[in-house]
């Protein structure tokens, strides 16, 4: 069965239409996957194992592109655009990537700041202090400066979420978001995703820890399961 999520009235910010994904080179691609995601919406999917999330995120964010099917942003197919139109589209993206996909020679502070630099017209300043007020939710006393190499692993882990909320993006995806740092990590993370979604973004959530799909004070609007191929409804765990 598909899964759907949507409000009616109102434009997908992420769609799979009949998207087929090859997790992995000598494996057959997924069953054809139908996913609506509409503004303010968080989909919490099992992803079952890390490979499969960052498939299943490259997929979402156009940096891989599906065998059978579209994916679209914003309502534009991922395929369809060009690189410099797609470079732009994921401007409006933000994304913790499971393995950091940090850049070594750049302090953790430059990092930070590169996507939106990159991707958008904002000024350095505005976008530090935004920066800074993300630090300080999620346990940073401010950005660090040092190189990632010369960090704590649940420190950076906490500046990769900062990363991924700044700039008030229209589109969150998360892969491994509590790894290492679960409990503790859950109030200021949920806040995150409360405020994302309050000013309009969706959130898709790639977990691989069962304590999250099945946490029922989540206030997720799909639950999804990513397994045998197939992306399927879920159910709440016991």
């Amino acid at each position: 069965m598909p899964a759907l999520v949507s409000i009616a009235g109102q434009p997908d910010v992420l769609a799979f239409d009949a998207a087929r994904l090859r997790l992995e080179p000598d494996m057959p691609p997924t069953a054809p996957m139908t996913l609506s995601l509409a503004p303010r919406s968080l989909a919490i999917v099992d992803a079952v194992d890390p490979v499969r999330a960052a498939c299943f995120a490259d997929l979402a964010v156009g940096l891989a592109a599906p065998e059978d099917g579209q994916v679209r942003f914003l309502g534009r197919d991922w395929a369809a655009l060009d690189p410099d139109t797609a470079n732009a589209m994921r401007g409006r993206i933000g994304r913790l990537v499971g393995d950091g996909a940090w850049i070594d020679y750049l302090s953790v502070l430059d990092n930070i700041l590169l996507p939106q630099l990159h991707h958008t017209t904002r000024r350095e300043e505005p976008i530090k202090n935004d920066a800074a007020r993300l630090a300080r939710l999620f346990g940073l006393p401010g950005i660090p400066l040092a190189h990632p190499s010369s960090l704590d692993e649940d420190d950076l882990h906490r500046a990769a979420l900062v990363r991924a909320f700044l700039g008030r993006p229209q589109l969150v995806v998360l892969e491994r978001a509590t790894q290492r740092l679960y409990p503790e990590i859950m109030e200021p993370l949920i806040n995150a995703i409360r405020y994302a979604r309050d000013r309009g973004a969706a959130v898709l959530w790639l977990s691989l820890d069962q304590r999250i799909w099945g946490d029922p004070s989540l206030p997720a609007t799909a639950r999804l399961r990513l397994i045998g191929g197939r992306l399927v409804e879920g159910y709440r765990a016991a």
